[in-house]
């Protein structure tokens, strides 16, 4: 007989001692079939999992999969548009599938227009359960007269049309 290693010699012992969990037995005793409900602690399925297996499995099983990646698209901005273009442009959040993005020019704005399908695709590689089907980028906002302790409603006073 060959020379075994100590790990081999302690798993012919146990199965020497507690017999080989493959083979049936002979005298088996007839087990009671289980009820409709109850749960049989070492049956099919009930083999540990991993923690992140776990984790994965009750997101997509509360429906947090979309969030969860949302949250992980707008933290991961820089890598998804580079990291000069991400010094003048910063994600302001996602509502109804629209990814809005606040630029610090308008030319920056127009800029990243022309590279919205690298950025879409990048998006729906990296982030596909996000569910984003569109960008808006916005420049800075120019100020409004709608607004302030002197606004009045309507056309107002600049309407020279009338």
């Amino acid at each position: 007989m060959a020379e075994h290693s100590e790990a081999a010699k302690v798993y012919l012992r146990f199965k020497d001692v507690f017999g080989d969990p493959n083979a049936k037995r002979i005298r088996a005793r007839r087990k009671a079939s289980p009820q409709i409900g109850s749960s049989v602690p070492f049956g099919a399925g009930r083999d540990p999992r991993g923690l992140g297996e776990t984790i994965n499995s009750l997101t997509a099983q509360l429906g947090w999969n979309s969030p969860m990646a949302q949250s992980d698209l707008l933290g991961s901005w820089i890598e998804l548009a580079g990291e000069e273009t991400a010094k003048h442009s910063t994600p302001a959040g996602i509502d109804e599938g629209i990814l809005t993005v606040h630029c610090e020019s308008t030319a920056w704005a127009t800029q990243l227009r022309m590279m919205r399908v690298e950025i879409m695709t990048q998006i729906m590689q990296k982030f596909p359960d996000a569910g984003i089907a569109a960008i808006r980028f916005q420049g800075p906002n120019a100020p409004s007269w709608k607004k302030g302790p002197r606004s009045i409603p309507g056309r107002g006073p600049r309407d020279t049309y009338g």
